[in-house]
């Protein structure tokens, strides 16, 4: 039996160790625990800035999303940047990221919410599908990132 529902403060250090995974699997990024705490925790405490989901069993998170909020100018109001969706490697494909996945397009509805956008690895071809199961589709706007 799992439940999806908002991350608390003491979810955190699982949150971590799930985005540990993430990092490592993806090219663009490196896992920084510090980093990916301190960033969780902010996201927690201010809820304006975003949502993070879990799935969980018990109190084991099994999996997490991440959505961050924002005002978009071509929507004319408040869309979602998803981030973060992860399943524990012991609770993969059992179904549950298209759960959470789900879940979280069904949260954006309801808090009327215009749009996701989500960027993901070329080569993660599994993630790939998964989205566009879910109804996403490629845009032709070009993902560019400048460090500061």
């Amino acid at each position: 039996m799992h439940r999806i529902e908002p991350a608390t403060l003491d979810d955190l250090p699982q949150l971590a160790g799930l985005l540990a995974d993430l990092f490592t699997m993806e090219s663009d990024f490196r896992p920084d625990r510090a980093r990916q705490l301190r960033a969780l925790r902010h996201i927690v405490e201010h809820p304006e800035v975003g949502c993070i989901l879990v799935i969980r069993g018990g109190a084991e998170i099994w999996g997490m999303i991440n959505l961050l909020f924002t005002i978009s100018t071509a929507e004319g109001g408040p869309v979602v940047l998803l981030e973060d969706l992860i399943i524990h490697a012991n609770h993969r494909g059992q179904g549950f990221g298209s759960a959470l996945l789900q879940h979280a397009i069904e949260f954006a509805k309801s808090r009327g919410l215009t749009r996701i956008t989500l960027l993901t690895d070329g080569h993660n071809t599994k993630a790939i599908r998964l989205y566009e199961r879910h109804g996403f589709k490629p845009s032709a706007m070009v993902p560019m990132r400048l460090r500061l």
